[in-house]
């Protein structure tokens, strides 16, 4: 048997790269799809609560995305996902599994958004700006809590420890005929604890402007100060306030979502309360322009009388200092200058001018 002549390395190689230009990359190949058994999971310290509610009942306590979905199409319940300040990687399996669209997506992950309500298909979307007020500080906390609300889920994105949904979950829980009435319904909930902490949060605003009230009128020197971050922070809270009375106002009058007539009754009065606030702050503002004007008239009258003090003062000090200059001027021709008694004279007449010039100002009220 013939033997085949020894190859060279150079032509080896030319071959090996030859076969490697030749193959696909991987940036060449589709994306695979991914497998219902090898969905993403989210972090467990993210989701702060999950539960399926069947019959307005706490029936299902999921072990994973893939089956709180499951249940919520093959059981006809309902899925409440509450999520903590989650990323894009956390965040992103809850939107693939429950399709939520991307700028809806998008919002609920950058917090700074205003209230407002729109509808992504079949998924509305809320935004909510809580509030809490700090008597430590004496200052107003705004948080942003974010809805997503489907025909059989509800998804909750807090940025911040208000509100506290647990508290919203439980008293849902205790009330299955309210549940019942589906998804609207724990937004409705979530809603009414938002407006329901707006309360405390004016009482802490209506309280700092008595306080800067008498530190107006008993002559505070930190009163604008005060004030000014006052202003600030009803202006911040009416930003949050006003725009959700809008919001509730729409779902109420189904420009969204036809809504419950039941549920519809319960928005009815969280609206109430949330008008209730609005009209509160509106009045704060008002009363805050208020002060704000009164201490600056008061600020001038005292700024008047300091320079009455002043403009007095100067007068009685001119009068000695004009018969000085007077006699200071060393002209031949005056009697005084040769006279005994007129270095006594000249001190007595400044003053007795002085003494004069006094009791005028004293009795005008400028000392």
């Amino acid at each position: 048997m013939t033997s085949l002549p020894p190859c060279p390395s150079f032509v080896l190689i030319s071959l090996m790269r030859h076969l490697c230009d030749t193959l696909p990359r991987k940036h060449d190949l589709p994306p695979a799809r991914k497998s219902g058994h090898h969905r993403k999971r989210i972090m467990p310290a993210v989701i702060v609560d999950s539960a399926i509610y069947v019959d307005g009942k706490r029936a299902v306590e999921p072990g994973s995305l893939e089956e709180i979905y499951d249940a919520c199409r093959s059981r006809e319940g309902i899925a409440w996902i509450g999520l903590y300040k989650p990323t894009a990687e956390e965040f992103e399996s809850v939107a693939e599994e429950f399709e939520l669209h991307p700028l809806a997506v998008e919002d609920a992950l950058d917090a700074h958004q205003r209230p407002k309500l729109e509808r992504y298909g079949e998924t509305l979307f809320v935004v909510l700006r809580p509030a809490r007020y700090v008597d430590e500080s004496e200052t107003v906390e705004f948080g942003e809590t974010h809805v997503f609300v489907g025909k059989s889920f509800v998804i909750t994105v807090r940025h911040s420890e208000v509100p506290d949904l647990s508290e919203v979950r439980q008293r849902l829980e205790e009330d299955p005929e309210l549940l019942r009435r589906g998804p609207e319904a724990i937004l409705h909930a979530i809603m009414d604890q938002v407006v329901d902490d707006y309360g405390p949060v004016a009482d802490g605003l209506e309280n700092d402007i008595q306080e800067i009230e008498s530190q107006v009128f008993g002559g505070s020197a930190d009163v604008s100060r005060r004030v000014y971050e006052l202003s600030r922070e009803v202006i911040q809270f009416q930003r949050a306030a006003d725009p959700l009375n809008e919001v509730l106002g729409a779902l109420m009058r189904g420009e969204i979502i036809d809504v419950d007539s039941e549920v519809g009754r319960y928005l009815r009065d969280v609206q109430d309360h949330a008008q209730h606030v609005s009209d509160r702050l509106s009045g704060y503002r008002e009363l805050l322009q208020s002060i704000l004007s009164v201490n600056l008239t008061l600020v001038s009258l005292s700024q008047n009388e300091q320079v009455k003090k002043i403009s007095a003062w100067a007068a009685i000090l001119f009068a000695p200092t004009l018969i000085g200059t007077v006699y200071g001027m060393n002209f031949d021709h005056m009697p005084e200058l040769h006279w005994l008694l007129g270095y006594p004279f000249a001190l007595m007449l400044m003053v007795l001018t002085s003494v004069l010039l006094y009791f005028v100002f004293k009795r005008r009220g400028w000392l």
